[in-house]
């Protein structure tokens, strides 16, 4: 309920810090309430407008102790958006605001500006009307995919829709060339946040480049070739030392380029909720068009593709063959994905890698109720969205799968491992010119 104190403390008193007040997206931050009356209790909102106009909230429920003070990052939730003790609830359990239409995905598109949260303070367990009231206080957070110093290079030779983010400092850095989904676009945040962490990242449109809009047609091995060749002789590059990370769809090309590339040669990959299964000598246009045909909807009408690729086929013509990998793989699994099949390719990498005598390379992250779109750490999670696949002229809801507070652990461990795993396979090993990372 509401409690009523003398109206000079709700005008002076309340001091509300949040430290960092600016910092990277995966970073997590310490939201501090002091001086309100013991016992008090209030609410902590989080408010975001994104850069297409909606807005965003999350919220929690919070006592002060016998001193007026809350601390987020150590006191439970009582009630909100989110429950419990939950450091970085604010961040992870966003949600549109009340009024805003469906299927909506929160993606940063100008990765040279911060996400910016306002934190505020409102007296009383509140849950809706946040914009009618006055907050106690207020303080706006930047959280930025791009550190300080690093470079935004967009790359046009060879025909390549890409950009290259540089860490900051002299380099040489290892490389990685960053791979999304079906959906196309050239999506930088997360190579920018991969560039923060030490590694020169490549962000690459091969569904929707600026050759396919203009020729209508799907690029081949070779456009592939071509950026992985720009990063390799880049002189800020070593060119021994490049990983190719791939989500969804992304996946299907790492896996291909991987085995039978005799260009891209990779000290690792990393493939992200995606499938080995494919026509081994089909386009990236035969693969795509292939797992529209079987599509099911669920009650509530979203789109799940997940049983395209189900049962996973024994003909070996249909599956990257991954007995030929020289190089770790690191597999992550949401096992409620609801889009591909990962749990199941997974599973049959695992058993065809064991037959080959390779299966020491392979180490797969599972995650029980995560879904398809496992992203960098804090990202509010989408069970489904509006999505445009690069085939089809009409928006679906597709439904990606994953329980909140699951899906946002797994996201935060993932990307933990991740950047240990990378850096392990690109800084380890000889080379005395590597970078140090101790700094990261």
């Amino acid at each position: 309920g509401i409690q009523t104190f003398p109206s000079r403390f709700k005008q002076c008193c309340v001091k509300l810090s949040v430290q960092p007040s600016r910092g990277l997206m995966d970073e997590k931050f310490v939201v501090l309430v002091q001086s309100v009356p013991p016992g008090f209790q209030l609410t902590v909102h989080a408010l975001h407008q994104c850069e297409d106009g909606h807005s965003w909230e999350a919220f929690g429920h919070y006592t002060a102790d016998a001193s007026g003070n809350v601390n987020v990052s150590e006191d439970p939730s009582l009630g909100g958006t989110y429950t419990g003790v939950e450091p970085m609830g604010l961040l992870w359990s966003l949600i549109p605001v009340p009024g805003s239409k469906s299927g909506l995905r929160m993606r940063k598109m100008n990765v040279q500006t911060p996400m910016e949260v306002t934190i505020s303070v409102y007296e009383g367990h509140q849950t809706e009307g946040f914009m009618d009231q006055v907050a106690l206080a207020g303080v706006v957070v930047e959280r930025w995919y791009m550190a300080p110093g690093v470079r935004r290079i967009p790359i046009t030779e060879d025909g390549l829709t890409a950009t290259l983010f540089l860490p900051p400092g002299p380099g040489p850095f290892p490389g990685l060339l960053d791979l999304w989904g079906g959906g196309g676009k050239l999506v930088e945040y997360r190579s920018a946040l991969l560039a923060s962490h030490g590694m020169a990242s490549l962000a690459l449109d091969y569904l929707t480049s600026k050759i396919t809009m203009e020729t209508g047609k799907m690029v081949g091995n070779e456009y592939f070739e071509a950026a992985y060749r720009v990063l390799q002789q880049h002189p800020q590059v070593l060119g021994s030392r490049i990983a190719m990370l791939g989500l969804s769809f992304g996946t299907s090309v790492t896996l291909k380029m991987a085995a039978y590339s005799q260009v891209v040669k990779l000290r690792c990959a990393v493939c992200i909720s995606g499938s080995h299964v494919q026509p081994v000598e089909g386009s990236v246009k035969q693969i795509m068009v292939g797992s529209l045909f079987r599509t099911r909807f669920n009650e509530e009408n979203q789109v799940i593709w997940r049983d395209l690729l189900l049962p996973i086929p024994t003909d070996p013509s249909l599956k990257v063959d991954v007995g030929r990998l020289q190089c770790p793989l690191l597999l992550v699994v949401g096992e409620d994905d609801q889009n591909w099949p990962t749990y199941e390719s997974a599973m049959d990498m695992k058993e065809m890698m064991e037959r080959a005598g390779n299966s020491h390379l392979l180490t797969v992250l599972s995650y029980p109720n995560a879904g398809h779109l496992i992203e960098p750490p804090y990202t509010p999670h989408a069970r489904a969205s509006t999505f445009k696949s690069v085939q089809t002229p009409q928006k679906f809801m597709a439904l990606w799968g994953g329980e909140t507070v699951a899906h946002s652990r797994a996201q935060e461990d993932a990307w933990r491992k991740t950047l240990v795993f990378l850096r392990e396979n690109l800084y380890g090993g000889r080379n005395p010119g590597a970078t140090s990372f101790a700094n990261l």
